[in-house]
């Protein structure tokens, strides 16, 4: 009588059978697919070589175009010859021994024919070293910068071409030094605010692979062929960031302060995201996705200020300053706050 029972356990082990044979096709399919970037094209060395590629010419058109917008032919197409701005020398290969020798061997021998001191990775170190003292001997004089970010790609008919010189320009009459990256568009407008309001106008270039230029309102101009050297000096003499509109370097700047200052590495230090209406979708993905998912924490969202406002902006970054003032004077440990409190030790 129990035999009738058997059907079932046969249906359900031929339900099993097949569950399990589509979980392994299932599987199959899905080793069998490639990965895809964002816009739908399967990913492979030739996508991400034509990507790179694009991404280079996309770099050249929008920094040109900041320039042309301006009124100024860009400066890689008007000569060969060196302009002011980046200059374009790209490091060869790095020399390399096959075989085994000492390092008295390696410092006193001739170098091979064609081959020279300037090409091995210790004379990077000096010449980066040498990018760091340049950046801290013209920088020395600066306590009070703000460093103001965004696109090359702004002409200066754009609203966010007029809000970065207003803000600058109230900045650098409250005595702060604005620095940029020295290009067109909303670093132009930045060092054009300083102009006008009487401070000092810095940029600190980047060599790329085209002739970027220098825009004409930077008085302080400091050349870079190292990106974290250039990054350094961003930070260090900055009290505040104003970031605008921009791209990939703009995005980058934004986080590595936020993490700076999530990290503990800095502190009282204003972030703002000007152009509310920019940034909203990147503030939405940062609470829905990433703070959801609790890779950041509540707090990590309100490190950034957001802003459509000149006047505003300026005055988040003044009381940003006054509270760094008024944290370094009272931060315990500090030297010279032992010796105020400690007088006859």
């Amino acid at each position: 009588m129990l035999g009738h029972l058997r059907p079932a356990r046969t249906s359900t082990g031929v339900m099993k059978r097949k569950k399990d044979t589509a979980a392994k096709t299932t599987g199959s399919r899905t080793r069998s697919k490639h990965a895809r970037t964002p816009t739908g094209k399967r990913f492979d060395a030739q996508t991400q070589a034509s990507a790179e590629q694009g991404a280079r010419a996309g770099l050249k058109e929008r920094t040109e175009e900041g320039h042309i917008m301006a009124g100024r032919t860009p400066p890689s197409q008007v000569t060969s010859a060196r302009q002011a701005g980046a200059t374009r020398v790209i490091d060869e290969a790095i020399r390399s021994y096959t075989d085994p020798m000492t390092e008295d061997e390696k410092l006193l021998q001739t170098p091979p024919p064609g081959e020279s001191f300037t090409k091995t990775d210790t004379w990077r170190v000096l010449r980066i070293t040498a990018e760091f003292v340049e950046g801290f001997d013209t920088l020395a004089t600066v306590d009070r910068g703000v460093t103001i970010f965004g696109s090359a790609r702004i002409s200066p008919d754009d609203p966010h071409y007029a809000a970065a010189q207003e803000v600058a320009r109230i900045l650098a009459e409250a005595g702060f030094s604005i620095i940029t990256g020295a290009g067109p568009g909303i670093m132009e407008a930045a060092n054009k605010g300083a102009r006008l309001g009487g401070g000092r106008s810095i940029g600190c270039n980047i060599e790329l692979p085209f002739e970027q230029g220098a825009n004409p309102y930077v008085d302080t101009l400091i050349q870079f062929r190292y990106f974290f050297v250039r990054k350094t000096m961003f930070i260090k003499y900055s009290v505040a960031f104003i970031i605008f509109p921009g791209g990939f370097g703009t995005l980058d700047e934004l986080f590595e302060a936020v993490t700076l200052i999530q990290t503990g590495k800095i502190y009282q230090f204003p972030v703002i995201l000007f152009g509310t209406r920019y940034w909203a979708g990147l503030i939405r993905w940062l609470q829905a996705r990433v703070l959801a998912e609790r890779k950041i924490s509540p707090g990590d969202i309100d490190l950034m200020v957001l802003t459509d406002d000149p006047a505003e902006a300026a005055a988040a970054v003044i009381r940003g300053y006054e509270a760094q003032t008024h944290v370094e004077r009272r931060r315990p440990g500090d030297r010279r706050n032992r010796a105020k409190e400690e007088p006859n030790k």
